[in-house]
């Protein structure tokens, strides 16, 4: 089963919020999971059901990076603000090291969380432009 992680920095958590609601239908077909923050605002903003792990200042960005490194996430979708992101955010560095060892997509904005989901859902044999 295709298994995503979605991170979002404060400002990008409406951005991911709107993105998760488009894409609810296929979301809740595959496995989700998120930092703390993140994937309380999605489950109660947009019905999609997510495996949580700590907020990005208590290590979640990096329990999601164990998971690239042990190869059990088909991609990363991190929604970040380049411009005025906080120092309690979680840091991208880290994880764009790690999927880029393992090979594993990450994309980090709006459009490019699009053809990442795309990409992964024509894997399933699903397709998101229909």
């Amino acid at each position: 089963m295709t298994r995503i992680a979605l991170i979002a920095h404060d400002d990008e958590k409406p951005e991911m919020i709107d993105f998760a609601s488009d894409h609810a239908d296929y979301l809740d077909d595959i496995e989700i999971v998120t930092t703390g923050t993140t994937g309380k605002r999605i489950e109660a903003e947009t019905g999609v059901d997510v495996e949580r792990k700590q907020s990005g200042p208590l290590g979640g960005d990096l329990q999601i990076g164990a998971e690239v490194a042990d190869e059990s996430l088909d991609g990363i979708i991190f929604l970040r603000d380049p411009l005025t992101a906080q120092p309690h955010e979680p840091d991208i560095s880290a994880l764009l090291r790690i999927c880029d060892v393992h090979d594993t997509p990450m994309a980090t904005t709006r459009s490019s969380a699009e053809y990442l989901l795309t990409g992964l859902a024509l894997d399933d044999g699903v397709d998101l432009t229909a």
